[in-house]
C-alpha cells in the first residue's frame, strides 16, 4: 500500500459522503463505539487483529437479531482506492448479510489492504475467486437508486456507510 492509495481512498470516500476514520488497533474499540447506533450485529474481525468481544456488537446473530439491527460491522478483504470501494467477502459467518440488511454499515479495513485501482483488485482476488468459486460484494458508498424519481438511499442496502481504516502500527 502506498501513501497515495490511502489518500486516494480517503478522497474517494469523501466524494461519496462516506465518513472514514483512521485508527490503531489499540484505539479500535473506542473508535468503533463512536459509529455504533442502535442494536448492532457483526462478524468476527479476527484476521484484522481486532475483536468485537469488548463491544456491544452481537456476533453470530440470529435472523431476528439481524432483522432488528440498525448497525452492522464487518471486515473488508481489501479496498479499491480510486473507486472508494470495499470488498466484502462471502463468508460462512454471514458478512454479506450483515453488510446489506442494516441501515448503517461500519466496515473495517487495514490500510495496507488498500489497492490503487480495479486492475490491482482483480489481480488480488481474481485467481482466488476462480480457484475456489468464491464471491463477494464490491460496495461503493451507501445503497442508492433514482429508478422512480428522486434519489433514495437504502433501497437495496445500507443508508449509511462508515469506514474504519486500521493503521499498521500503534505509534
Amino acid at each position: 500500500m502506498s501513501a497515495s492509495s490511502l489518500d486516494t481512498f480517503v478522497s474517494a470516500l469523501d466524494t461519496q459522503d462516506v465518513p472514514c476514520e483512521r485508527t490503531t488497533r489499540s484505539s479500535f474499540v473506542e473508535t468503533l463505539e463512536t459509529h455504533i447506533r442502535g442494536p448492532t450485529v457483526g462478524v468476527p474481525l479476527g484476521d484484522l487483529g481486532v475483536e468485537l468481544s469488548e463491544t456491544d456488537v452481537t456476533v453470530d446473530p440470529t435472523p431476528a437479531q439481524l432483522k432488528a439491527a440498525h448497525t452492522g460491522v464487518t471486515p473488508a478483504s481489501f479496498a479499491i482506492a480510486d473507486y472508494g470501494s470495499v470488498v466484502i467477502p462471502d463468508s460462512s459467518d454471514g458478512a454479506e448479510l450483515v453488510s446489506l440488511f442494516v441501515n448503517r454499515h461500519v466496515v473495517v479495513v487495514e490500510a495496507e489492504d488498500i489497492v490503487p485501482e480495479m486492475e490491482a483488485a482483480f489481480a488480488r482476488f481474481g485467481e482466488q475467486f476462480r480457484t475456489h468459486l468464491d464471491s463477494g460484494i464490491i460496495a461503493t458508498g451507501p445503497s442508492a437508486t433514482a429508478d422512480m424519481g428522486d434519489l433514495v438511499f437504502g433501497a437495496h442496502g445500507p443508508k449509511e456507510v462508515h469506514v474504519i481504516i486500521l493503521e499498521p502500527t500503534d505509534e
